[in-house]
């Protein structure tokens, strides 16, 4: 209905002359209670304030006065064209001081039954109750009269009627001058709307077809005025606009596609620290929601690095660097103003750098751990080899030998330590393929179990097995699952002190899985290690390790094997003493496990 200008231009008008009329119509209605309520209290302060003398008459008992109220009702009765008093809208009452009962006055039904106000609880109390409020229906005055030992409360009250009836007339009038403006606004917004209507259709039509993408045609201007100018600078809009839309979509698809794909977070802050814009990696990294305009803002999150006054002005190189460790990440921050002169705000470039990190950790930790494992069999080879040197000839057949043997052993022992490393580093190219093939679980527990048992008895071990009847075949790289038992196994031999026992357990799953555990009595592994046992050189024990051959690699190798089959190996919750490693593999294969 109000689509229409001749519509809009009829309303305004209206609305224009209905607000008027009402600001009008309010001020008068105001001013009138406003100017009977200020003459009240003025005709109030005059009688009661100003004319001491009168007020001093009222207090002042006259010789063995037997009814002081009849004399302060006679003394008002003198001063009712002062007070304004008429016994109809405005009376007075003279009341108890103490009690608050009606004792005479002009209006004896309404004493009767008058009502506890403001004024008059403050005037029972001994105040002088004259507090203004024009929101009541009511004017009312309290003054507190000491006469002849006996307290007495005047109370004079106006109900407004006077007020309202003028209030009346005022509305009436108004309203009658809003219904004669109405029709007057009426008239004039339809000649107005006529005349302004015409070329603002054609201009209209013209927009429409331009919003529609045809930027073709051409408006008439008929006229030189402001619709004509307007209608001049459309048609110079629309032979520019479509070569600028058609730019500004480019752009803005590039960006768009680079802000949303690229893989460092990026966060823009308004001048106000509010989020204006942000990309899915900020929010990935930062582990939370960034919506735009919404309570989280710049101090929230970037705060404790730079406030957002110092990253809007940030001197020197221009932009500010930090860094954050949030759940395990660790994030290099760029703080930069944007559109420096005006401080338009603040954008965060967020760089995760947590893999670069452990990568460089992994790095230092890997070459400290090798060259101190090879550093160790080499120094006692080179110890051993030089006291063959220095006393060949000298030494006894039998020492010359055991010293040999030392040397065999720690050749031996660096050549293992070579092997894993090479097993490793081709797990990590990428170069290690698995060859699968069919084969029994039984029958490949027992064959390692076997291959073991001989070193177990050197220990004094008891080597148990305990397998499910009719275990299946599996599909799998023989070789490497066999390597993964041993591994498991030689370490419970290591670590178990002599006479233990190491149970060996294998099983079917639901889920065409089969599960293999090692269960030991040995030394066992502190609970705040077992998340690291698994990587490469870490040991819980350094110097027991090493007294055991040794070398952290045996776990590490063992779950790079088993992930490769899409398993699983992890450490049972059990109580101390001893450790119960546990591996579950798919029986059809890596392709047929855990993704």
């Amino acid at each position: 209905m109000f689509r229409s200008l001749h519509m809009k231009l009829m309303l305004i008008m209206t609305l224009l002359i209905v607000s008027l009329m009402t600001v009008v119509g309010a001020f008068l209605v105001n001013s009138v209670s406003g100017y009977y309520l200020n003459q009240f209290y003025s005709q109030m302060q005059v009688v009661f304030q100003n004319d001491a003398d009168f007020f001093h008459d009222l207090e002042t008992a006259g010789p063995e006065e037997e009814n002081g109220a009849r004399q302060i009702d006679e003394m008002l009765r003198t001063r009712t064209g002062d007070l304004g008093v008429d016994g109809l809208s405005r009376n007075y009452y003279v009341l108890d001081g103490t009690t608050g009962a009606y004792l005479a006055g002009t209006n004896d039904t309404e004493g009767l039954t008058l009502e506890l106000t403001h004024n008059l609880s403050a005037a029972l109390i001994g105040e002088v109750g004259d507090d203004s409020d024009p929101a009541l229906s009511y004017m009312d005055a309290a003054i507190p009269i000491h006469r002849g030992g006996r307290d007495y409360v005047i109370y004079i009250k106006d109900n407004k009627q006077a007020v309202q009836s003028l209030t009346s007339q005022l509305v009436t009038l108004i309203l009658e001058a809003l219904a004669f403006g109405i029709v007057i606004s009426v008239l004039l917004s339809f000649l107005l709307s006529k005349t302004l209507i015409t070329p603002i259709e054609r201009l209209t039509e013209g927009a429409e077809e331009v919003a529609s993408g045809d930027f073709s045609r051409k408006l008439e201007v008929d006229s030189r005025d402001e619709i004509g100018v307007l209608t001049s600078t459309f048609n110079d809009m629309a032979r520019q606009l479509q070569n600028t839309l058609q730019e500004v979509e480019n752009e803005r698809n590039k960006l768009g596609t680079l802000f949303l794909h690229m893989t460092d977070g990026v966060v823009a802050f308004g001048r106000d620290g509010a989020i204006i814009q942000s990309n899915p990696a900020a929010e990935e990294m930062l582990g939370r929601a960034l919506p735009i305009g919404g309570a989280v803002d710049y101090e929230a999150l970037f705060g404790d690095i730079a406030p957002l006054a110092q990253a809007l002005e940030p001197g020197g190189l221009g932009f500010i660097a930090g860094s954050r460790e949030l759940e395990g990440r660790s994030l290099e921050l760029l703080l930069a103003p944007f559109d420096r002169d005006h401080q338009a705000g603040v954008l965060v470039v967020i760089h995760d750098v947590t893999e670069r990190n452990k990568t460089e950790e992994m790095r230092k930790e890997f070459v400290a751990n090798v060259s101190h494992e090879l550093r160790t069999p080499l120094t006692n080879i080179h110890s051993y080899a030089e006291t063959l040197v220095d006393s060949a000839g000298a030494l006894p057949p039998e020492m010359e030998r055991n010293f040999l043997n030392v040397i065999l052993s720690e050749s031996e022992r660096m050549a293992h330590i070579v092997q894993d490393l090479l097993t490793l580093s081709r797990f990590d190219s990428g170069k290690s393929e698995l060859n699968l093939t069919t084969f029994s679980f039984a029958e490949t527990i027992e064959t390692m179990v076997n291959a073991n048992r001989l070193e177990a008895q050197r220990h004094g071990h008891t080597l148990a097995v305990n397998l499910e009847p009719a275990l299946p075949c599996i599909t799998a790289d023989r070789e490497r699952i066999t390597q993964v038992m041993m591994n498991i196994v030689s370490n419970s031999i290591k670590y178990t002190p002599d006479g233990g026992t190491i149970q060996v357990s294998a099983g079917r799953m639901k889920d065409k899985k089969v599960w293999l555990e090692v269960s030991d009595d040995g030394i066992g592994i502190p609970e705040k290690d077992r998340e690291r046992i698994f990587e490469r050189f870490y040991r819980v024990d350094k110097a027991r390790s090493r007294e055991s051959g040794g070398t952290g690699l045996g776990l590490s190798i063992a779950k790079e094997i088993v992930d490769q089959h899409k398993g699983e190996i992890f450490i049972v919750d059990k109580p101390q003493p001893g450790l119960t490693v546990r591996v579950e593999l798919p029986m059809e294969g890596p392709g047929h496990g855990k993704a």
